[in-house]
């Protein structure tokens, strides 16, 4: 035990033993919640800007332009129609509404007519106004048609609308599916530094060789065995501290709501670590210097990463890489993730956690048979 406490000391500080080691190991995770919040953390609100060039001058015509007005994130402006055109080109109007002579008198009618909409961005903002203006406009001409042609009876029915007797109240509710996005995609970054992480601290085991600071350690009472088993137990305890940090960081100083709780999260990375210790341990079984071993860990790590959905969501791919994915573990650790995030307990999603414990399983035991089957100098199980 005290040779093992000691390896695990001497392998902490050979991993910080200057300022960019943390730097990297704790720095880069907060990259990706970095690129997640630039992606995902901007307001959706936007400000529509309308011109309204009106030719009639009736009142149904002045209410529907205080109507307009009144909408929430909605700014009107009045225009004259020779300066439409422009007005639209230049981008500082999204709409035009152009209000022909006659509309009020239309509206009293009840058939409403005399009125257009012009814009170069098409339903993305025609769809909205019309959402509200239309429903309006068929209340005023209901109005009208009540009034039977009757001026009198319009403008007294629609001076009563006009005074509002009912109120509504907007409410904005929370994007849920926003703090979604943003949760997965710092999390699939996550996955990929965890990955790297991992390599890198396996990797000492070959830098030690290369230096013969690891055959010195075997000539002591130090086994191979503890040895290794010190370098998986140094992985979990940095990668923990990482995967706390990073989340921390998210739910403290970004306020990222990743809807599930800490310990929850914890678990499945975690979980998720032991697969990233095999994956290095199986680098290190199949390489024999650090050269080689830079080569094969960015071989598997970026590919499986870009097909997991770490970068961006699986379902925008092909079927064909969506069937890939499903046999890479950060696509189990990444649904167990989403999965909890939408409400499910951590017991119903034991299917994930399993596929994880048995990719870390897989790992191990091939590290542990091609360790076997290396009888050269380089032997250390």
């Amino acid at each position: 035990m005290k040779e093992l406490l000691w390896l695990i000391r001497h392998t902490l500080k050979v991993t910080f033993n200057t300022r960019r080691s943390f730097i990297i190991y704790f720095g880069m995770p907060l990259i990706g919640i970095l690129i997640a919040f630039a992606a995902y953390g901007g307001s959706n609100v936007q400000t529509i800007h309308i011109g309204i060039a009106s030719q009639d001058r009736g009142e149904a015509s002045s209410g529907t332009i205080s109507f307009l007005k009144n909408i929430d994130h909605v700014k009107v402006t009045e225009i004259k129609d020779s300066a439409i055109a422009d007005q639209i080109s230049s981008g500082k109007l999204d709409v035009v509404i152009k209000i022909d002579e006659g509309f009020t008198q239309s509206l009293m009618d009840g058939n409403p007519s005399g009125i257009q909409m012009v814009s170069i961005k098409g339903a993305q903002v025609t769809s909205f106004i019309k959402a509200y203006l239309y429903q309006y406009l068929d209340n005023v001409a209901a109005i009208g048609k009540t009034a039977h042609g009757d001026q009198k009876a319009f403008h007294e029915m629609y001076a009563n609308y006009q005074k509002e007797n009912f109120s509504m109240k907007t409410v904005s509710l929370k994007d849920l599916s926003k703090n979604r996005d943003m949760t997965s995609q710092t999390i699939g970054f996550l996955l990929m530094f965890l990955l790297m992480s991992a390599g890198n601290l396996s990797e000492i085991i070959l830098k030690e060789k290369e230096n013969r600071t690891y055959f010195r350690l075997l000539s002591t009472p130090i086994s191979a065995r503890k040895y290794v088993l010190s370098n998986i137990l140094v992985n979990m305890i940095i990668m923990a501290v990482q995967i706390s940090f990073t989340i921390y960081m998210m739910n403290n100083v970004f306020h990222i709501e990743t809807n599930m709780a800490f310990g929850e999260m914890l678990f499945i990375l975690l979980v998720f670590a032991l697969v990233a210790v095999g994956l290095g341990l199986i680098i290190v079984a199949f390489t024999s210097s650090t050269a080689s071993f830079g080569a094969l860990q960015n071989f598997l790590v970026i590919p499986t990463c870009m097909l997991s959905g770490c970068f961006w969501p699986v379902a925008i791919m092909p079927d064909a890489a969506q069937k890939i994915a499903e046999f890479l573990p950060q696509h189990w650790a990444l649904s167990a993730i989403d999965k909890l995030q939408k409400g499910i307990s951590i017991g119903s999603i034991y299917l994930n956690i399993l596929i994880l414990l048995a990719f870390a399983a897989a790992f191990f035991l091939v590290a542990i048979y091609r360790f076997g089957r290396n009888n050269n100098a380089r032997n250390f199980i």
